[in-house]
Parts: C-alpha cells; structure tokens; sequence
C-alpha cells in the first residue's frame, strides 16, 4: 500500500499544499514551528478518521477559515483508492471513500493500516492506564472489526452503569434487578474484549522484546506486563463483589476498563528508572512491534511516519533504527527532522529510493 500523494486545504498552519511521494521514503525537513508533523498527522487522520495529536476536531481547522480538507490517493492491491476528510465548523465530519461517504467512521479503520512514533509517544510511559489502554485498542482494532464494535458497545453500557449509580446515590435508592441488567451486558462484552486483550499481547510481548534487543543491541533486558482485574475472577463476579464499594464511590470500580500494561526495564519501571534513550528505545521497539503485528494480520505494509525520532538517540541507536528498515519487509516510509543534514546521511544507509521536502 503506498500514498501516492496528498492535498492539505486550510489543515493547521497549511492555506493549500500538495505532495507527491516516493514509494519508498519521504523526508519532511524545516525548522520547529514550519509544519513537518502537521503533514505527518494528516497522514494519519486519512487513516484513523482524527488526528494523533489534537483529538478536538475543530482545532485542525487553520485560524480564521471555516473548514478543512485533506485528499490522499493511495495505491492498494493493484487499485487506486482516494480517501477524502472535511470538517466545516459547526458541522460533523465527512469521510469519504472514493467519493462515498462512510455511515459509521469505525468501518474505515483497518482500511488504510498505518503506525506512527512520535515524541508523543511518551505519554504511554508518563501518562495514567488509559493511554495504554488506547494503544491496545488501537492496534487490535485495526485488523478485527468484532473487537471495535465490542469495546463501543462496554463503554457505552459502562457510562450508562455509572450513571445509574449516581442516580442511585442522589435519590438514596437501589434497584439490584436493574444493576445486574448491566453486569450482565458488561461481562457478556467485557469477557470477550479481556480475553482478545490477552490473546494479542501473547503474540505481541516476544516480537516487542525482539525489537528492543535490535535496537539495544541486548545491553538491556525489558519487560511488558498485562495487568486486568478478570485475571482474578469472572467480571460478573467481580462486579457482584464490588457493589458497595461502587455504590460510594458512584461509578464502577472494576472491569476491563482499568486494564493496564507495566512497562519494565532490568524488573524496575521505565518510568523511574530509564534514562530518555532508553524510554525512547522502549517506546520505538513497541510500534515497530506494532507494525509487524498488523502486517502479519492485515498481509499490508503499514505505512510508517517516524516523528522527529532522532532526537535524543546516540548515533548508534540511530544507526540501529535505519538497519531496521533497510530490507522488504517495510514499505513506505515518512520521516520529519529539524536538521535535513543529518536525516539524509542517515537514509543514504538505507538502499532505498527516498525524497526530500524542504518546508
């Protein structure tokens, strides 16, 4: 699957602009503040429906127009594909599929297979449970439609169990038929999400910890935990156990949805005890993870944006990382840089045709 070329219309800092790519690699190179990430993250929105980096919609729109648009053509199993976004303020979001308009966002995820490593990455490591949470669910929902549909479905029935609880607490009542209705419906859901949850991270644990040995040159030995509370007992059960407790608290204290992913380095947290090479190593080995798991489930090359990377790795990380995708297995490739010295003598080591964009 390749992006033959993109079109930016009042996108972020963009009034029009236009790109034709290689097939191979892509270097978006200019000083902070040009818009080099805001050309990747358009990238990703024609993917995922939304942006990577600002989730409030209107926000993308360029200050002082009322609308956006971003165009990619794509080449994909021998056919030409163009998908198209546009958001007019005050309005929903529109994308489209070769001039068809989805119902449902959630059917185009999957269709254009994509990851990205960014400095904003570091928020897997920084940030609470729910952004490791979301990288989960992200990278299975891209290649099982069945998973998407159950996760929409628990929170809607999560948010609606909440709201019953509060209810409850402000009328000083309980209704235990009512409340089991939706233990039912959330453990029904909940079970299958857990056990999907810990499918894939059997699969994916070994090929991350391959990834960082490449990229570490096995100085370092790292650990990714899966943490859920269904690891102890069934959910309905759980949720019977824990009633009073969510009575008080008015919102339910159990269940997939205070699932977690420990991040480990020589059996201590990456968090505390990582220096920033090694929390970016971590983070790099765990999407180039994540790209090899969609390929192997979606026979696709994802495409790969690679975020101002370079940045806080010694040389020979650097050195690692392009080894990494200097064969067949990878197909297109997005870099952006601050220092276009220093991006090309790094793709000059990779035997591939590459271009250069100077923002």
């Amino acid at each position: 699957m390749i992006l033959k070329s993109l079109s930016l219309l009042n996108y972020k800092n963009f009034d029009s602009k236009s790109f034709t790519f290689s097939d191979k690699i892509n270097c978006i190179v200019g000083n902070n503040g040009i818009g080099k990430t805001n050309v990747l993250d358009a990238i990703y929105h024609l993917s995922f429906g939304k942006s990577y980096f600002n989730p409030v919609a209107s926000q993308n729109i360029k200050h002082d127009e009322d609308f956006f648009v971003i165009q990619g053509d794509y080449e994909k199993d021998d056919k030409t594909e163009k998908v198209t976004i546009s958001l007019k303020r005050g309005q929903t979001k529109v994308i489209k599929r070769n001039g068809k308009a989805y119902e449902k966002f959630s059917e185009h995820i999957g269709f254009l297979p994509l990851v990205i490593i960014s400095p904003a990455d570091r928020d897997l490591i920084i940030e609470g449970s729910d952004t490791r949470r979301k990288f989960i669910d992200s990278v299975i929902s891209q290649s099982d439609k069945s998973y998407l549909t159950h996760l929409i479905k628990y929170n809607k029935i999560l948010s609606q169990r909440n709201a019953l609880l509060k209810y409850f607490a402000l009328n000083h009542t309980f209704n235990k038929d009512t409340i089991e209705v939706y233990n039912d419906q959330l453990n029904d859901f909940g079970t299958e999400i857990f056990k999907k949850r810990a499918s894939f991270l059997e699969a994916f644990i070994p090929i991350f910890k391959e990834r960082y040995e490449a990229i570490s040159n096995g100085k370092e030995v790292v650990e990714l935990n899966y943490h859920s509370d269904l690891f102890e007992d069934s959910l309905n059960t759980l949720l019977q156990k824990n009633i009073n407790k969510d009575k008080a608290l008015q919102y339910t204290s159990v269940g997939i949805h205070k699932d977690d992913l420990h991040f480990n380095i020589e059996s201590h947290p990456i968090k505390k005890f990582g220096s920033q090479g090694q929390q970016k190593s971590f983070l790099i080995a765990l999407k180039l993870a994540q790209f090899d798991f969609i390929k192997a489930q979606s026979h696709v090359n994802p495409i790969l944006l690679l975020d101002d990377i370079f940045d806080k790795l010694d040389e020979n990380r650097v050195a690692q990382i392009i080894k990494l995708v200097d064969n067949e297995n990878f197909g297109q490739l997005f870099i952006s840089d601050t220092h276009a010295e220093r991006t090309e003598n790094a793709v000059k080591q990779v035997h591939q045709s590459y271009e250069m964009f100077r923002l």
